[in-house]
């Protein structure tokens, strides 16, 4: 009998395990389709969220055998980022409503414990788990993995560190690195707001990228190697595989996911 189907990953296992095992909790991992400077592949967003998820999970089975992890969603909110060839941008709205109906799959096969893998800084998951909350007995949370290390990332990548910078650079090392063409990144220099408040960060906006360079990038990737990102990456899943393991052992009760 074979040992290495993977039991966590839907798109891999087969229906005569599927009904052997009682899955707690979901992963959907969720991306975009952009332009990450001159040298990271359009598709970063997918690729890392994916890769993120997919370690998590086969971490976490282990501990509970009750994880199982989605294929992606490729496509994300990349209005601003529309200057730039073959972006795909689809509305917050339009993703709301295909997760939405991805959720309540999941709820006819009893899982009611739902997390999205966030891999992209324009989706804006925050509304829908509030409806989702109120519309039914779903407890949906969101993870934006690149801020799960966050306590280390300015150590290994320099502070403000942001899109297609050292950070996406180091974890596409890692896990890509035939996809990565570093001489030909661009210096990730922006321009200033014209506005103190916007410096601040005490009035925010939408940035357009065409604006910012020719190269839809915000930080400079110099600080970038495949050890850091292999550093990075190791502790995000560790983490979200921790947090997978307490969510699927945790019991769905009136004060759920608060102490009693």
């Amino acid at each position: 009998m074979k040992s290495d189907i993977p039991e966590w990953d839907l798109a891999r296992v087969n229906l005569s395990r599927i009904q052997q095992n009682r899955y707690e909790v979901a992963v959907l991992p969720v991306g975009a389709v952009e332009a990450h400077n001159w040298h990271l592949p359009e598709g970063m967003d997918v690729i890392h969220s994916e890769y993120v998820a997919r370690t998590a999970c086969e971490q976490a089975w282990p501990k509970c055998q009750s994880v199982i992890c989605l294929p992606p969603v490729p496509f994300g909110v990349d209005p601003n980022l529309m200057a730039f060839p073959l972006t795909i941008h689809v509305s917050q709205a339009a993703l709301d409503g295909y997760i939405t109906e991805i959720i309540q799959s999941l709820c006819k096969h009893g899982i009611r414990k739902i997390v999205i893998l966030n891999g992209h800084g324009g989706n804006n998951f925050k509304p829908l788990v509030r409806q989702i909350q109120y519309d039914t007995d779903v407890h949906l949370f969101v993870c934006d993995w690149w801020k799960v290390g966050a306590d280390i990332a300015n150590e290994l990548f320099g502070a403000g560190d942001d899109h297609a910078g050292a950070l996406e650079t180091s974890v596409a090392m890692e896990i890509c690195p035939h996809l990565v063409e570093p001489e030909k990144a661009g210096d990730g220099q922006v321009p200033p707001f014209r506005f103190e408040a916007l410096e601040k960060g005490w009035v925010s906006t939408s940035r357009d990228f065409s604006k910012l360079n020719d190269h839809c990038s915000v930080s400079s990737d110099a600080a970038a190697s495949a050890e850091k990102g292999r550093q990075y990456l190791s502790l995000v899943c560790e983490r979200i595989s921790n947090f997978l393991v307490e969510l699927a052992q945790s019991a769905i009760d009136n004060s759920f996911p608060m102490h009693k």
